[in-house]
């Protein structure tokens, strides 16, 4: 029996390693964002600082989470064994459920999720003891510290509030300081700005970081709060005199210098204090075993854990190690990226494609907010509504975004960002309110970018709908991981404990899975951008990845159009769902081309850009034709089979298979013409296309025969005329395509 347990304890610390891989790519959000959204620095500077960070922040961590031993349950009410069905079941859904968000790019919280997991599988396995037991129900309370969970949930929804309304506050103020020509006020003001920020961020190291290390003692922890302001104000005073002096002799960029200030104290704060939410389950399995073990090895289900509610010191080592695996993770992990990307993107000052779409509420919300600041301009004298839309207003000649790197944001935001959350932090700390660094940093982002003006009327509905999806799955985290992890719990306390080890293979799969679906997914990635448009191509390149984008439409089209039908035909349900997600991959290609229009024209260096432009327009317009086209022929397609309507009569078959075959031959000669660029042989092309719509006509016909001899019913009328139609549109658009195609390549090449 103790080999058993020896091995489930082994078990726990491979999951523990599993849980930090997929906790840092959800977490490693909360101190990146910043500094890779306005590129304050090359990103192996960015992952350096930040790799210090959590070093010294695994260093400083206080330890075994108390929440992990005694904070959601009481232990002394349960035996070893049932603690350690507990333990497994919680870091077998934290590792599927953070990898889960992890691949959807979608930032969670850990604490959270290790909270509500350890309450679902804490309830689940002290049901099991009361029903066994004959008590009622109500027991429960003795074996669950509700308060706690409570206290969360109320944690969330005001650390939520509060972090947007400040993060919007500051960041305005800032503006109206800096405004975005902050190469002229930093002058004046960044030194004292600088001194603030570096104050701010010593306060916050200070109360997040100090108060674990095991080498400071509560008399220094207590002087250093007792004199806090002091510290503070010397803080302040002598960063801004040092700083002002390296202004004026080394010219140093002070906002760069604060943001990475800033992702180091984050990154540390985050080692220092989430690293207990991957370890402080394994851990507390680990010290249970060795209490039992020391115990004399007593059954494990007569086995008290009342020692878990005593303090437990953890090995420094172990925390070392944790902090490796942190670092060699935030350096290699892709979903880390992903998940930053996510928040990035909801920031960004300028427009562009955006990751959500539009939904009910944030459209009302603009609809509300535009009228609300359209009835605040009549109030307001013009002379302080010009002042303040001076101050927002980016210097001529620049984009949107006002930066020559393309950063998503400038460094006076980013800085702002890192400062408020700080600061957020460490007053929530202080006062031992429950909250997350997660939802901390990314409210004070988004706050942020609504004061900045980032959310424009081209893009605010997609960005507010994008922070209603993070915070709905916020809520969905605890809800998932409570439930997921009483399941789990559960199973295994009824079904016995060979359950552990299939619920394990389960969490390997999901990993295995969504990494093979995440690399899939970064691989096609890789393939777009190396055929999209870019902002640093010439008018050369542009022509070349145009060549390309027609190139792969042609294909695109043929395959989806000989998949789709030859498959409905055949009445391949699984083959037209495969040609159906092509269609929508191809849709959403074509839509971005006709989203970054005008960004292509801008390159375009030709003397006669006007009439290039024109083409390129045609083009692209052409490319949304066939696209609708497929779309329309598809999609009916799928629902006729999808609904087990009737198949097509024999002869219909027969007519659209040799139609197939032909088009196919149409296709493949017409993409010869285009990768060749032999133009001249387009005529020979229409004379094809020509032909091809007669045969359509002459299908039409004989449906029409059909109809009057009424062998067909008019579902299948309906559906075949249908295909006829936009074939027949899509033949007439793909000649489009490629005559507007041949007049952009020519005109641009001269």
């Amino acid at each position: 029996m103790e080999q058993f347990y020896l091995i489930l304890i082994v078990v726990l610390f491979a999951l523990a390693i599993s849980d930090l891989i997929v906790g840092v790519s959800n977490d490693a959000v909360n101190f990146l964002n910043s500094a890779i959204g306005s590129k304050a620095a090359p990103k192996w500077i960015i992952f350096t600082v930040a790799s210090l960070g959590v070093l010294v922040g695994s260093v400083f961590s206080s330890g075994m989470m108390e929440v992990a031993r005694k904070g959601i349950f009481h232990p002394d009410m349960f035996m070893f064994s049932e603690i350690m069905i507990i333990f497994m079941a919680v870091m077998i859904t934290d590792v599927i459920l953070l990898d889960m968000f992890n691949t959807f790019g979608l930032p969670t919280s850990t604490t959270v999720s290790i909270v509500f997991e350890l309450l679902g599988a804490a309830v689940a396995v002290s049901v099991v003891k009361i029903k066994l037991a004959g008590e009622p129900i109500g027991f429960l309370a003795q074996y669950i510290n509700s308060e706690k969970a409570l206290a969360i949930i109320s944690g969330i929804l005001i650390s939520v509030i509060i972090a947007f309304a400040v993060g919007a506050l500051v960041q305005y103020l800032a503006r109206l300081v800096f405004s975005f020509r902050q190469h002229r006020t930093l002058k004046y003001y960044g030194a004292v700005f600088g001194g603030i920020s570096i104050a701010a961020m010593t306060y916050f190291m200070i109360i997040k970081g100090a108060k674990g290390a095991t080498f400071i003692t509560e008399d220094m922890l207590s002087y250093m709060k007792e004199n806090m302001l002091q510290i503070l104000l010397i803080s302040f005073v002598g960063w801004s005199i040092i700083l002002q002096l390296l202004t004026w002799v080394f010219k140093i960029d002070i906002p760069k210098m604060i943001v990475l200030v800033g992702t180091f104290g984050l990154a540390m704060a985050f080692a220092g204090n989430d690293l207990v939410n991957f370890i402080g389950v394994p851990l507390a399995g680990f010290q249970s075993f060795k209490a039992w073990v020391a115990g004399g090895a007593a059954a494990p289900d007569a086995f008290s854990m009342e020692m878990l509610k005593g303090k437990v010191a953890t090995p420094s080592y172990m925390l070392l190690i944790a902090g490796l695996v942190m670092i060699v993770t935030l350096i290699m992990s892709k979903k880390a990226r992903n998940v930053v990307a996510t928040t990035v993107d909801l920031s960004r000052q300028s427009e562009g494609d955006e990751r959500f779409g539009s939904s009910l509420l944030s459209r009302v919300i603009v609809r509300k907010t535009i009228q609300f600041n359209n009835n605040l301009r009549k109030v307001l004298p013009d002379s302080i509504s010009n002042f303040i839309d001076r101050r927002f207003e980016h210097p001529k000649g620049e984009q949107i975004v006002a930066m020559e790197d393309e950063a998503a944001f400038d460094k006076i935001r980013a800085a702002i960002n890192l400062i408020v959350s700080g600061i957020l932090i460490s007053i929530g700390t202080s006062l031992k309110l429950p909250l997350s660094t997660t939802y901390v940093t990314f409210m004070v982002a988004m706050g942020t970018s609504l004061a900045d003006r980032a959310w424009g009327r081209e893009s605010a509905v997609y960005r507010i709908s994008g922070v209603f999806a993070v915070v709905g799955g916020w809520f969905m985290t605890a809800l998932v991981a409570f439930t997921v992890s009483a399941i789990i719990a559960l199973i295994i306390s009824v079904s016995g404990n060979f359950m552990i080890f299939i619920f394990i293979g389960l969490a390997i799969f999901t990993v295995v899975r969504t990494h093979i679906v995440l690399r899939k997914k970064a691989a096609s990635k890789v393939n777009e951008e190396e055929e999209s448009i870019s902002e640093t191509d010439g008018t050369d390149k542009v022509i070349d990845k145009t060549q390309k984008q027609v190139i792969n439409a042609v294909l695109t089209v043929n395959q989806v159009y000989s998949m789709a039908l030859e498959s409905f035909l055949n009445e391949d349900r699984s083959h037209l769902k495969g040609a159906a997600e092509m269609r929508k991959d191809f849709d959403k290609k074509t839509k971005k081309m006709k989203n970054k229009v005008s960004s292509v024209i801008d390159k375009l260096q030709q003397s006669d850009s006007l009439e290039v432009g024109h083409f390129y327009v045609q083009l692209v317009d052409y490319m949304r034709e066939v696209s609708h086209s497929l779309t329309y022929l598809v999609d009916p397609l799928f629902q006729h089979l999808e609904n087990n309507h009737k198949p097509f009569k024999e002869a219909q078959i027969q007519e659209l298979t040799e139609f197939l075959s032909e088009t196919s031959s149409f296709v493949n000669s017409t993409l010869h013409l285009v990768k060749e660029q032999k133009f001249d042989e387009l005529d020979n092309a229409i004379v094809q296309r020509d032909e091809l719509i007669q045969k359509l006509a002459q299908l039409e016909k004989a449906q029409i025969k059909r109809i009057k001899n009424k062998d067909v019913n008019t579902r299948n009328s309906v559906l075949f005329f249908n295909i006829v139609s936009e074939t027949k549109n899509m033949l007439m658009h793909y000649i489009n395509l490629i005559k507007a195609h041949r007049d952009f390549t020519t005109n641009a090449k001269k």
